[in-house]
C-alpha cells in the first residue's frame, strides 16, 4: 500500500519505515547520487562506443531502489512524539496501471485548477506540478525499463539546469536593469540640480542685465543733460561775444569816422 506523502505531492510514494541499524542505509540514500551520476553519465551511449558494455552493465549493477532514490531522495523526518525516532520515505516500487495514469491526469488537472495556475506565461505552481507530475512518470518508466528511466532522469536534470540558467540570467538581467535605472535615476536627479542652478543664474543674469541697462539709460540721460547745459553755456558765450563784437566794432567805428 502507498500514501501520499504530506506536501500532497503527485509522485507515490511508500509508507515511511522506522530506520533502524540494519536499514540505516536509508539516511545515506541520498549520498550516493554523486557515485551514480558518475557511473550513468552516459546510458545512451552509441552502439560502437568502446564504453557502451561498461555503461550497460552499471545500469544492470544498480539496484531498483537506487534508480528510484535518483528520482526523488529518500524523506527522512522525526517522530513528533519522539525526536529520536527517525522514519524514512522512498518512493513507490509500485507498477503503475491504467487506472493510476488516468488518475495522475485527473489529479494534475485538478491542482491546477485548484491552486489556479496560471495557463500561460510563468508560472511557478504550474512548473512545480508539472514537474512532479513528470517525475511520477519517470518512476513508472524506471520501474518497467531502467533504461528508459534513467534516460528520462537525464533528460529532467538537463531541462532543470537549463531552466536555472534561465532563471540566472533573467535574475542578472533584472538586477542589471534596476542598477541602470538607479543610475539613470541619480543622473536625474543630478541633471535636475543643474537646471535649477542653470536657471537661478539665468534668473541672475537676466537681473545683472537689467541694472545694467538701467545705469546706462541713466547714464546716458545724465551725459545729454550736460551736454544740453554745455551747449546753452557755450550759445550765451558765443552770443555774447558776438554782442561784445558788434559793440566794439561800433565804436572803433565811430572813433575812425570823420567828423563832419
Amino acid at each position: 500500500m502507498s500514501i501520499i506523502p504530506p506536501s500532497g505531492s503527485l509522485v507515490r510514494f511508500d509508507n515511511p519505515s522506522l530506520i533502524t541499524a540494519q536499514n540505516d542505509k536509508d539516511r545515506k540514500g541520498a549520498g550516493k547520487q554523486q557515485t551514480l551520476d558518475q557511473q550513468l553519465m552516459d546510458v545512451s551511449g552509441g552502439v560502437n562506443s568502446p564504453r557502451i558494455s561498461k555503461k550497460q552493465q552499471a545500469v544492470k549493477d544498480l539496484s531498483l531502489e537506487e534508480i528510484l532514490d535518483k528520482i526523488l531522495p529518500p524523506k527522512i523526518t522525526k517522530d513528533p512524539n519522539n525526536p529520536d525516532l527517525l522514519y524514512c520515505q522512498r518512493i513507490s516500487a509500485t507498477p503503475a496501471t491504467r487506472l493510476d495514469v488516468i488518475n495522475l491526469q485527473e489529479q494534475l488537472d485538478m491542482r491546477l485548477q485548484q491552486r489556479q495556475a496560471r495557463e500561460t506565461g510563468i508560472c511557478p505552481v504550474r512548473r512545480e506540478l508539472f514537474s512532479q507530475c513528470f517525475d511520477e512518470l519517470i518512476r513508472q518508466v524506471a520501474i518497467n525499463c531502467a533504461e528508459r528511466g534513467l534516460l528520462l532522469l537525464r533528460v529532467r536534470d538537463e531541462l532543470q539546469m537549463t531552466l536555472r540558467a534561465y532563471q540566472t540570467l533573467y535574475e542578472s538581467s533584472v538586477a542589471f536593469g534596476m542598477r541602470k535605472a538607479l543610475m539613470a535615476e541619480q543622473g536625474k536627479s543630478e541633471l535636475e540640480r543643474k537646471l535649477i542652478q542653470l536657471e537661478e543664474d539665468k534668473r541672475d543674469l537676466e537681473r545683472q542685465l537689467k541694472e545694467t541697462k538701467a545705469n546706462a539709460e541713466a547714464a546716458e540721460k545724465k551725459l545729454n543733460e550736460q551736454r544740453q547745459v554745455e551747449e546753452r553755456k557755450h550759445m550765451e558765450e558765443i552770443n555774447f561775444l558776438k554782442k561784445t563784437n558788434q559793440q566794439l566794432k561800433a565804436q572803433l567805428e565811430g572813433l575812425i569816422a570823420p567828423k563832419k
